[in-house]
């Protein structure tokens, strides 16, 4: 049997279930950012940006048909340029990821956002990606990263927590008649089990820690005290 690509998998059943998810939760949060440049990095065949209203919206990634064919962890844009950035399943396919979000952070403007979505480890689908034979088939070959981690990468970079949220509670069952019969574990997934969804978001603000002249710490007993000159007195006789 043929490996599947990313792009492969994404288009069956089962990663349509996923996309499904993610396009409800990227329309609704990138729409509300505004500013002039917005991109998308990697999955290029889905266009997470489409509800939002910047002038520039591209691609980048190394896939064909990306706007920029770059790698994301070293990619040819300006520093301080792009107002929104989201990161779908990028992180957890690459051997690098701490350069990558290094990257997001050089090229977004102070106060820009990035969104990020990832497979959640701590999940059915976790548990799938432990126990399930064939390592080298998408997406059980990536590299699942638990969202506290990735919390910890951001606040290390100076990104603020903004929002987020998980989803995709039922199992991975390729069959749709199969997760159809778990449909009950997506309504009660984020009141029972919240922390358990296949899929988390991740929505963060880069700040930019700001100068300020730090003085010298003169020492006062090396410094001569000012006195006032006492005044002569004639003295009468």
């Amino acid at each position: 049997m043929a490996i599947q690509t990313d792009q492969q998998w994404f288009s069956t059943s089962l990663g349509q279930y996923i996309v499904d998810h993610e396009f409800q939760y990227f329309d609704q949060v990138v729409a509300n950012i505004f500013g002039y440049n917005a991109m998308q990095m990697g999955m290029p065949q889905y266009d997470f940006l489409r509800t939002n209203r910047m002038p520039l919206r591209f691609t980048a990634g190394t896939e064909r048909d990306n706007t920029l064919r770059s790698a994301c962890n070293h990619l040819p844009i300006t520093g301080e340029t792009i107002d929104l950035i989201i990161v779908p399943h990028v992180l957890e396919f690459n051997k690098d990821p701490h350069q990558i979000l290094r990257e997001v952070y050089r090229i977004l403007i102070p106060e820009g956002h990035i969104v990020i979505s990832g497979f959640n480890p701590i999940s059915l689908w976790g548990l799938h990606h432990h126990f399930v034979s064939n390592k080298n088939e998408f997406p059980w070959n990536g590299h699942f990263i638990a969202l506290p981690r990735l919390k910890d990468w951001l606040k290390l970079l100076n990104f603020e927590i903004k929002g987020g949220k998980l989803c995709c509670y039922a199992p991975p069952f390729e069959e749709d008649n199969w997760r159809q019969r778990f449909n009950f574990m997506e309504d009660a997934g984020d009141r029972w089990w919240p922390i358990s969804g296949g899929v988390y978001f991740l929505h963060a603000i880069k700040h930019k820690c700001g100068m300020h002249i730090i003085k010298p710490g003169w020492k006062t007993s090396l410094v001569g005290k000012k006195k006032i000159a006492a005044a002569t007195q004639r003295i009468k006789r």
